[in-house]
């Protein structure tokens, strides 16, 4: 009989006799389950308001007239005011976060426990208000942010867990967390956060994501998202419409990504960006009310992320959703970025995505009707995020469609192929905005704090120098920015 190594049993001991080890992990687990908890929270309370906002405007059609412009100009100035770095998705601040020019000090300028708390807030107002946002970009930055605070506990030692690896983890768990999907995360993971892993702690990034999942599932069951979808069988009759509805998402999903650069970065030549610079909270009351409009004008399928409307698609009944779903879904949803406040663009897309695939449908006849509609979700997401992996898994695991991922994998791929010649990458080019407003606030914190000092170093002037003009000395030229 063949011995056993005998450093088996060394590396055994070793293993779980070095306490300080398990204690890191401990605190990695117990984090990543608050994570859990924290995209729970943020999931109650975005069904909550939103269910509130449908009862009102459902007894009431014209009071969003009034109150979707009111609460979103609230929500614009109390993030202005409070929490400027919770606006938007949250996934391109954890983004500038993993980037390595920020130093540790400056994570918490983009992802941190107070920040997360907001995000919170703040996104389940934005659904109060019926605009059209998701909750996944800010379950990110949320679960992100949580995880970002375990690193505290690893300061002083050095092969601990890295603040990196923590913040890809968090991020990772948000969208595992949010979706039901655990490979979605973990591609996510690779794909849009991190470009690469670290092989020592990919078991840790996985676990967190396992443990954050594992808490959504405790509340939310172990269901799909949408359901499981039942699709036709797919044959060369399938191959043009579903052409088409690669290069349709393709298309739409660029401009999508180019319209919210623009309007994001301030750098747009329009007539509206001033108005927006120089009048934040006026400039989203406006956007407000374009965007109840809008709902009026939809019967309230754009209010929200838009997932009812798309599980009425995915269970056939069409005739309850408006072939402008779509197009009316893309301005609603462009129209809550814009505005400024904090809120998610994945399941806003998968909306627009599925409106564009009952659109194309309509076509080509109702049989293929479910499954054009999941390739859209997949196409127009891949496109906005040029993340097709991401995306192709995603929409799979939240229809359970394993039938279609060959389907599903190639219009991703067209689509963010599209995407790519028209505009340049949605997240890491808001992201790359960020670390520029960091480093123009880096230098004029150092431009102050060195004019303070000349100021302090320079001595009185004598009285005779002060009454002689010819006598005095010019004083010291600013110090550039």
């Amino acid at each position: 009989m063949e011995s056993r190594d005998p450093n088996f049993y060394r590396h055994l001991r070793n293993e779980f006799s070095d306490a300080r080890r398990w204690l890191g992990r401990s605190v990695v687990l117990l984090y990543a389950a608050l994570a859990g908890l924290m995209v729970v929270c943020i999931t109650l309370l975005a069904n909550l308001c939103f269910g509130l906002f449908a009862r009102m405007v459902s007894a009431a059609p014209w009071l969003a007239l009034l109150w979707t412009p009111a609460l979103t100009a609230l929500i614009a100035w109390l993030t202005r005011r409070f929490f400027p770095r919770a606006s938007g998705s949250g996934i391109p601040q954890v983004i500038a976060a993993l980037h390595p020019v920020v130093e540790p000090r400056q994570r918490k300028w983009f992802v941190s426990l107070r920040l997360s708390a907001a995000k919170t807030a703040l996104t389940a107002l934005g659904f109060l208000a019926g605009l059209s946002i998701g909750r996944e970009g800010p379950s990110v930055q949320v679960a992100a942010g949580v995880m970002a605070h375990a690193s505290r506990w690893f300061r002083k030692r050095p092969n601990a867990v890295s603040p990196h690896a923590l913040l890809v983890a968090g991020g990772a768990a948000g969208i595992a967390a949010a979706f039901n999907a655990p490979l979605a995360g973990v591609v996510f993971a690779i794909e849009e956060l991190s470009r690469q892993m670290e092989s020592r702690y990919s078991v840790v990034i996985v676990a967190c994501i396992v443990l954050a999942g594992l808490i959504g599932v405790s509340v939310f069951g172990n269901g799909a998202y949408f359901g499981v979808i039942r699709v036709p069988p797919l044959g060369w009759g399938a191959l043009l419409p579903g052409l088409v509805v690669a290069l349709a998402c393709g298309f739409a999903g660029g401009l999508f990504a180019k319209l919210l650069i623009a309007s994001l970065s301030g750098r747009s030549r329009d007539r509206l960006t001033p108005l927006r610079q120089r009048h934040p909270v006026l400039f989203a009351a406006g956007i407000g009310l374009v965007i109840a409009l809008l709902g009026l004008a939809s019967h309230g399928q754009t209010s929200g992320s838009g997932v009812e409307a798309v599980r009425e698609l995915l269970d056939g009944r069409v005739h309850a959703v408006t072939p402008l779903f779509g197009p009316l879904k893309f301005l609603a949803t462009w129209l809550s970025a814009w505005s400024g406040v904090p809120g998610g663009l994945f399941s806003p897309s998968l909306a627009v995505g599925a409106g564009i695939g009952y659109d194309v449908s309509l076509l080509f006849g109702d049989p293929l009707n479910t499954a054009l509609i999941a390739m859209g979700m997949a196409g127009f997401l891949a496109a906005v995020t040029q993340a097709p992996l991401t995306a192709f898994i995603i929409v799979m695991e939240m229809i359970d469609g394993r039938a279609m991922v060959l389907s599903l994998m190639a219009v991703a791929l067209i689509a963010a192929s599209i995407s790519r010649a028209i505009s340049r990458p949605l997240y890491h080019t808001l992201a790359g905005f960020l670390l520029t407003q960091l480093r123009a606030e880096q230098q004029a914190d150092a431009a102050l704090l060195s004019g303070q000092e000349e100021v302090v170093a320079e001595p009185p002037e004598p009285a005779s120098a002060a009454a002689s003009p010819e006598s005095a000395t010019p004083p010291p030229a600013p110090p550039s920015p």
